[in-house]
Protein backbone atom coordinates (compact mmCIF):
# COMPACT_ATOMS: atom_id res chain seq x y z
CA UNK A 1 0.00 0.00 0.00
CA UNK A 2 1.26 3.47 -0.87
CA UNK A 3 0.03 6.98 -0.21
CA UNK A 4 -0.88 7.30 -3.90
CA UNK A 5 -3.15 4.22 -4.03
CA UNK A 6 -6.74 4.87 -5.05
CA UNK A 7 -9.20 4.24 -2.27
CA UNK A 8 -10.94 1.80 -4.64
CA UNK A 9 -9.74 0.38 -7.93
CA UNK A 10 -11.54 -2.06 -10.22
CA UNK A 11 -9.39 -3.32 -13.09
CA UNK A 12 -10.94 -5.32 -15.95
CA UNK A 13 -13.56 -6.84 -13.65
CA UNK A 14 -15.95 -9.46 -15.01
CA UNK A 15 -18.70 -10.94 -12.85
CA UNK A 16 -22.17 -12.36 -13.10
CA UNK A 17 -24.59 -15.11 -12.22
CA UNK A 18 -24.41 -18.70 -13.36
CA UNK A 19 -22.76 -18.75 -16.78
CA UNK A 20 -23.72 -15.18 -17.68
CA UNK A 21 -21.53 -12.10 -17.49
CA UNK A 22 -23.37 -9.07 -16.12
CA UNK A 23 -20.29 -6.90 -15.50
CA UNK A 24 -17.91 -6.89 -18.45
CA UNK A 25 -14.40 -5.50 -18.14
CA UNK A 26 -15.22 -2.66 -15.78
CA UNK A 27 -12.39 -0.27 -14.91
CA UNK A 28 -13.22 2.20 -12.16
CA UNK A 29 -11.34 4.18 -9.53
CA UNK A 30 -12.35 6.23 -6.51
CA UNK A 31 -9.59 8.41 -5.12
CA UNK A 32 -9.25 9.11 -1.37
CA UNK A 33 -11.89 11.63 -0.36
CA UNK A 34 -13.62 11.45 -3.74
CA UNK A 35 -17.25 10.68 -4.53
CA UNK A 36 -17.97 8.88 -7.80
CA UNK A 37 -21.43 8.23 -9.21
CA UNK A 38 -22.26 5.08 -11.16
CA UNK A 39 -25.27 5.87 -13.34
CA UNK A 40 -27.21 3.68 -15.72
CA UNK A 41 -30.62 2.28 -16.64
CA UNK A 42 -32.29 -0.59 -14.83
CA UNK A 43 -30.50 -3.83 -15.65
CA UNK A 44 -27.22 -2.14 -16.56
CA UNK A 45 -25.34 -3.99 -13.82
CA UNK A 46 -24.88 -1.17 -11.30
CA UNK A 47 -25.96 -3.15 -8.25
CA UNK A 48 -23.97 -6.14 -9.50
CA UNK A 49 -20.84 -3.97 -9.46
CA UNK A 50 -21.45 -3.12 -5.80
CA UNK A 51 -22.26 -6.71 -4.91
CA UNK A 52 -19.10 -7.85 -6.70
CA UNK A 53 -17.00 -5.41 -4.66
CA UNK A 54 -18.60 -6.81 -1.49
CA UNK A 55 -17.87 -10.39 -2.53
CA UNK A 56 -21.58 -11.18 -2.80
CA UNK A 57 -21.35 -11.98 -6.52
CA UNK A 58 -18.64 -14.26 -7.84
CA UNK A 59 -16.21 -12.37 -10.03
CA UNK A 60 -14.63 -14.30 -12.88
CA UNK A 61 -11.51 -12.23 -13.36
CA UNK A 62 -9.98 -8.84 -12.75
CA UNK A 63 -8.72 -6.99 -9.69
CA UNK A 64 -10.68 -5.28 -6.91
CA UNK A 65 -8.46 -3.36 -4.49
CA UNK A 66 -9.10 -1.01 -1.57
CA UNK A 67 -6.10 1.12 -0.66
CA UNK A 68 -3.90 -1.39 -2.42
CA UNK A 69 -5.35 -4.44 -0.62
CA UNK A 70 -6.74 -7.04 -3.03
CA UNK A 71 -10.33 -8.01 -2.17
CA UNK A 72 -11.03 -10.42 -5.01
CA UNK A 73 -11.42 -13.85 -3.48
CA UNK A 74 -12.10 -12.53 0.03
CA UNK A 75 -15.26 -13.60 1.82
CA UNK A 76 -17.93 -10.94 2.30
CA UNK A 77 -17.56 -10.91 6.09
CA UNK A 78 -13.84 -10.20 5.71
CA UNK A 79 -14.45 -7.40 3.20
CA UNK A 80 -16.93 -5.87 5.65
CA UNK A 81 -14.28 -5.78 8.40
CA UNK A 82 -13.47 -2.16 7.70
CA UNK A 83 -12.50 -2.38 4.03
CA UNK A 84 -15.90 -1.57 2.48
CA UNK A 85 -19.34 -0.72 3.85
CA UNK A 86 -22.61 -0.63 1.94
CA UNK A 87 -26.04 0.98 2.18
CA UNK A 88 -28.11 -1.53 0.19
CA UNK A 89 -31.09 -0.66 -1.92
CA UNK A 90 -34.17 -0.79 0.29
CA UNK A 91 -32.14 -0.02 3.46
CA UNK A 92 -32.79 -3.44 5.10
CA UNK A 93 -33.06 -2.21 8.66
CA UNK A 94 -34.20 -4.26 11.64
CA UNK A 95 -37.48 -2.40 11.81
CA UNK A 96 -38.55 -3.84 15.19
CA UNK A 97 -35.33 -2.58 16.78
CA UNK A 98 -34.63 0.97 17.89
CA UNK A 99 -32.69 3.49 15.86
CA UNK A 100 -29.71 3.20 18.20
CA UNK A 101 -29.79 -0.59 18.18
CA UNK A 102 -29.63 -0.53 14.37
CA UNK A 103 -26.71 1.86 14.49
CA UNK A 104 -24.81 -0.18 17.08
CA UNK A 105 -25.18 -3.30 14.95
CA UNK A 106 -23.09 -1.51 12.35
CA UNK A 107 -20.25 -1.25 14.87
CA UNK A 108 -20.25 -4.95 15.78
CA UNK A 109 -16.65 -5.46 14.63
CA UNK A 110 -15.56 -2.60 16.93
CA UNK A 111 -17.47 -3.85 19.98
CA UNK A 112 -14.25 -4.26 22.01
CA UNK A 113 -13.39 -0.57 21.52
CA UNK A 114 -16.29 1.18 23.19
CA UNK A 115 -14.57 4.57 23.11
CA UNK A 116 -14.41 4.34 19.30
CA UNK A 117 -18.03 3.17 19.13
CA UNK A 118 -19.17 6.18 21.17
CA UNK A 119 -17.10 8.48 18.95
CA UNK A 120 -18.67 7.04 15.80
CA UNK A 121 -22.17 7.26 17.31
CA UNK A 122 -21.58 10.90 18.11
CA UNK A 123 -20.45 11.46 14.51
CA UNK A 124 -23.67 9.92 13.21
CA UNK A 125 -25.81 12.04 15.51
CA UNK A 126 -23.86 15.13 14.48
CA UNK A 127 -24.60 14.38 10.83
CA UNK A 128 -28.25 13.43 11.50
CA UNK A 129 -29.45 15.30 14.63
CA UNK A 130 -32.98 13.95 14.19
CA UNK A 131 -31.68 10.42 14.84
CA UNK A 132 -30.41 11.52 18.25
CA UNK A 133 -33.92 12.71 19.08
CA UNK A 134 -35.40 9.42 17.80
CA UNK A 135 -32.70 7.07 19.07
CA UNK A 136 -35.15 5.03 21.20
CA UNK A 137 -37.84 4.82 18.51
CA UNK A 138 -38.36 1.68 16.52
CA UNK A 139 -37.09 2.00 12.98
CA UNK A 140 -40.57 1.05 11.74
CA UNK A 141 -41.90 4.37 13.11
CA UNK A 142 -39.60 6.47 10.94
CA UNK A 143 -40.26 8.03 7.55
CA UNK A 144 -38.47 6.68 4.49
CA UNK A 145 -35.97 9.52 4.60
CA UNK A 146 -35.24 8.96 8.28
CA UNK A 147 -34.79 5.25 7.67
CA UNK A 148 -32.27 6.07 4.95
CA UNK A 149 -30.41 8.21 7.47
CA UNK A 150 -30.26 5.21 9.81
CA UNK A 151 -28.96 3.02 6.99
CA UNK A 152 -26.22 5.54 6.18
CA UNK A 153 -25.44 5.91 9.87
CA UNK A 154 -25.19 2.13 10.31
CA UNK A 155 -22.62 2.05 7.51
CA UNK A 156 -20.69 4.90 9.16
CA UNK A 157 -20.59 2.93 12.41
CA UNK A 158 -18.54 0.24 10.65
CA UNK A 159 -15.94 2.94 9.85
CA UNK A 160 -15.10 1.51 6.41
CA UNK A 161 -12.36 2.76 4.14
CA UNK A 162 -14.79 2.95 1.18
CA UNK A 163 -18.54 3.57 1.33
CA UNK A 164 -20.94 2.15 -1.25
CA UNK A 165 -24.50 3.43 -1.60
CA UNK A 166 -27.10 1.74 -3.79
CA UNK A 167 -29.84 4.10 -4.99
CA UNK A 168 -29.90 6.28 -1.85
CA UNK A 169 -32.66 8.50 -3.28
CA UNK A 170 -34.99 5.68 -4.32
CA UNK A 171 -38.55 6.16 -3.14
CA UNK A 172 -37.82 9.29 -1.11
CA UNK A 173 -39.74 12.56 -1.10
CA UNK A 174 -37.86 15.54 -2.58
CA UNK A 175 -37.11 17.05 0.84
CA UNK A 176 -35.63 13.72 1.99
CA UNK A 177 -33.54 13.46 -1.17
CA UNK A 178 -32.00 16.84 -0.40
CA UNK A 179 -31.27 15.76 3.18
CA UNK A 180 -29.49 12.67 1.87
CA UNK A 181 -27.55 14.79 -0.64
CA UNK A 182 -26.38 17.13 2.14
CA UNK A 183 -25.28 14.16 4.23
CA UNK A 184 -23.28 12.63 1.38
CA UNK A 185 -21.59 15.95 0.64
CA UNK A 186 -20.69 16.22 4.31
CA UNK A 187 -19.22 12.70 4.29
CA UNK A 188 -17.13 13.63 1.27
CA UNK A 189 -16.09 16.80 3.10
CA UNK A 190 -14.94 14.62 5.99
CA UNK A 191 -12.58 12.83 3.60
CA UNK A 192 -14.70 9.74 3.02
CA UNK A 193 -14.47 7.88 -0.30
CA UNK A 194 -17.86 7.15 -1.86
CA UNK A 195 -19.17 5.12 -4.78
CA UNK A 196 -22.82 6.02 -5.32
CA UNK A 197 -25.16 4.09 -7.61
CA UNK A 198 -27.90 6.46 -8.79
CA UNK A 199 -30.35 7.18 -11.57
CA UNK A 200 -30.85 10.84 -10.65
CA UNK A 201 -28.34 12.99 -12.50
CA UNK A 202 -29.22 16.03 -10.35
CA UNK A 203 -28.32 14.22 -7.12
CA UNK A 204 -25.16 12.76 -8.64
CA UNK A 205 -24.01 16.21 -9.80
CA UNK A 206 -24.63 17.70 -6.34
CA UNK A 207 -22.70 15.02 -4.49
CA UNK A 208 -20.08 13.55 -6.79
CA UNK A 209 -16.84 14.64 -8.40
CA UNK A 210 -17.11 12.27 -11.37
CA UNK A 211 -19.98 10.53 -13.12
CA UNK A 212 -19.57 7.16 -14.80
CA UNK A 213 -22.31 5.62 -16.94
CA UNK A 214 -22.77 1.86 -17.07
CA UNK A 215 -24.69 0.29 -19.95
CA UNK A 216 -24.83 -3.40 -20.77
CA UNK A 217 -22.36 -4.12 -17.99
CA UNK A 218 -19.70 -1.80 -19.44
CA UNK A 219 -18.56 1.76 -18.64
CA UNK A 220 -19.63 3.78 -21.68
CA UNK A 221 -19.04 7.34 -20.49
CA UNK A 222 -17.13 9.26 -17.83
CA UNK A 223 -17.59 12.94 -17.03
CA UNK A 224 -16.27 15.39 -14.48
CA UNK A 225 -19.37 16.68 -12.72
CA UNK A 226 -18.03 20.24 -12.60
CA UNK A 227 -17.43 20.25 -16.37
CA UNK A 228 -20.71 18.67 -17.41
CA UNK A 229 -22.62 20.88 -19.84
CA UNK A 230 -26.13 20.55 -21.23
CA UNK A 231 -24.91 18.34 -24.06
CA UNK A 232 -23.21 16.01 -21.58
CA UNK A 233 -26.32 15.78 -19.44
CA UNK A 234 -28.36 14.98 -22.52
CA UNK A 235 -25.92 12.20 -23.41
CA UNK A 236 -26.20 10.69 -19.94
CA UNK A 237 -29.99 11.04 -20.04
CA UNK A 238 -30.03 9.12 -23.33
CA UNK A 239 -28.15 6.24 -21.68
CA UNK A 240 -30.53 6.32 -18.71
CA UNK A 241 -33.46 5.95 -21.10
Amino acid sequence: MTATCPALRLSSVFSGYGRYDVVRGVNLTVEPGEAVALLGPNGAGKTTVLRTIMGMVKHWRGSIAVNGVELAGMKTHSIAQGHVGIVPEGRRLFVDQTVEDNLLLGAFRLRDDQARVRQLLGSVYELFPVLSDYRLRRASALSGGEQQMVAIGRMMMNDPEVMLLDEPSLGLAPIAVQAVARALKELRGRGRSLLVVEQRIDLAMQVCDRLQVLSGGEIVSEQQASWLDVEGRDLISAYLG
